[in-house]
């Protein structure tokens, strides 16, 4: 034994002792966080795969978008201006709702206070 600021130190261990804890409810807290974590782990892929099947379909609309661009320079080059454009020039927005077999799918569209679809 040693005597340190007045008072007597024993040896042996140092810090906080473990509680008695009961083994059945120490496994039975265990196997509950266990299953919580797999829960939240199942739920982290539902969002992912969530997540990735919005971006496809957004891929997927941006494609046809450019598609039907590529459709319109070509008809250009060749001379002939298609009726989307000039709708889109003359700003009928009727004649370009009409004309276009597919409106775009990638929320690029903005409505407009009267409620027509207008192209960006």
């Amino acid at each position: 034994m040693q005597m340190v600021g007045g008072k007597v130190k024993k040896p042996g261990k140092r810090g906080r002792k473990p509680a008695k804890i009961d083994l059945k409810a120490k496994l039975e807290r265990s196997r509950q966080s266990a299953r919580e974590c797999r829960a939240r782990k199942k739920l982290r892929y539902q969002y992912l795969e969530e997540l990735v099947s919005s971006k496809e379909r957004a891929i997927c609309a941006l494609r046809e978008e450019l598609e039907m661009y590529k459709q319109w320079c070509s008809a250009m080059d060749q001379g002939k201006i298609p009726s989307e454009i000039k709708a889109l020039l003359t700003g009928d927005e009727q004649k370009t709702s009409q004309s276009t077999s597919k409106p775009p799918k990638n929320g690029k569209g903005h409505t407009a206070s009267n409620g027509q679809s207008k192209l960006v």
